[in-house]
């Protein structure tokens, strides 16, 4: 569920100051856009959304919100955005986050090869 090899990446990039601050600011935007889609979804901005949530989650490790976001992001650029599962995104969110908070508070990211 989380890519914890990219924590770690990104702990040797920006340090420890550097990456609570980007975890801040990831999960302070990300979870505006969740929750618009979750409460109040824009089909003609779905694409651009997901395209973004994926951008984040991946750069922060969520592996699999990530993955759900392109799945969503491409049938949207099909055509097909009917189709997309807001509500699995929104909960693979929400799942990847508490896995996330939990793995940093319990030091998951520093286990080599761990993989939540």
């Amino acid at each position: 569920m989380i890519d914890w090899s990219r924590i770690r990446e990104l702990r040797a990039e920006i340090g420890e100051d550097g990456l609570a601050e980007v975890v801040e600011m990831f999960l302070d935007e990300v979870e505006q856009v969740v929750m618009r889609l979750r409460e109040k979804p824009e089909p003609e901005r779905l694409e651009e959304d997901l395209h973004f949530l994926k951008g984040g989650a991946w750069n922060l490790g969520f592996a699999e919100f990530g993955a759900q976001c392109q799945h969503g992001e491409r049938l949207a650029a099909a055509g097909r955005a009917g189709e997309v599962d807001v509500a699995a995104v929104t909960e693979a969110y929400f799942a990847s986050k508490q896995v996330f908070l939990e793995g940093l508070a319990g030091g998951a990211e520093s286990a080599a090869g761990s993989a939540a």
